[in-house]
């Protein structure tokens, strides 16, 4: 009965969203060819277009990666994907946290290798038909093995220390967990800005001066305090434009791509 209701929710879920994408991948391409109103003075009718392919095709890539990733699910679960690694690491590792924490590990390390060929095709086709990659494949591998080694060096103690309460806090194990989750969320809203964000990039206080004087009056009429405004090189990867603030408490920090800055006025 319940593998029943998995496969009906399953199918069901996948149904709808690759409905609602069909049905906006329709929408784009029946208003391809005429830019709105509101923005025919500022953007011209091949930069229209321009975005409206690029939508419909990372559309139909994310309907793909949405096939693989069910197809994935189906293996693992009803395939008996998981009973075969759990047979596996027990006849080496036994019952224990090393168990759990391969378990747990060997299911993130296949959904990783599995997604990597869509990330790829994302990154070295699509960004790079439309003009937006500025990624080499040397700084994409880099980014593979930095990605590794925080997955191994944070990952691995919040996964044991999760396994460990649901071994020895009895019956309320779930409350605990919930409470090492937020600490360690809250932890992570002040580490990543300083520590980690910087492994990937490089980040410089905002030199425009006048810019800066007004996004500090900004701040200051919405009451947001912040520990700077910075700008960051998402140019080596990108040439997409984006702005972000992030952080907690005394690390909350103001971010803008430089490709932003280059583009856009004040």
């Amino acid at each position: 009965m319940f593998t029943f209701i998995f496969v009906v929710a399953l199918l069901s879920s996948v149904a709808v969203r690759l409905w609602l994408n069909r049905r906006q991948i329709a929408c784009v391409r029946a208003n391809r060819d005429k830019v709105p109103d509101q923005f025919c003075e500022k953007v011209t009718l091949t930069e229209h277009q321009r975005a409206a392919d690029y939508t419909v095709a990372n559309m139909h890539l994310g309907m793909v990666a949405l096939f693989i990733e069910s197809l994935l699910l189906i293996m693992l679960t009803l395939i008996g994907g998981l009973n075969w690694l759990d047979q596996f690491l027990q006849n080496y590792l036994g019952q224990g946290l090393l168990y759990g924490l391969g378990l747990i590990a060997s299911v993130g390390l296949i959904s990783s290798l599995v997604d990597l060929p869509l990330t790829i095709y994302r990154q070295f086709y699509v960004e790079e038909k439309f003009g937006f990659n500025r990624m080499s494949v040397r700084l994409f591998i880099s980014d593979l093995l930095r990605n590794f080694l925080l997955g191994i060096v944070i990952g691995i103690p919040i996964i044991l220390a999760v396994l460990w309460l649901m071994n020895s806090a009895g019956t309320h194990w779930w409350l605990w967990t919930w409470f090492l989750w937020v600490a360690f969320s809250l932890l992570m809203m002040v580490v990543a800005p300083t520590i980690i964000m910087p492994l990937y990039n490089r980040f410089t206080p905002l030199t425009d001066e006048t810019l800066r004087a007004r996004i500090e009056a900004l701040l200051a009429r919405c009451g947001f305090t912040s520990k700077g405004v910075f700008v960051m090189d998402g140019s080596k990867r990108s040439s997409h434009g984006n702005a972000y603030f992030t952080g907690f408490g005394s690390a909350k920090r103001i971010v803008f791509f430089d490709t932003l800055i280059e583009k856009l006025t004040a």
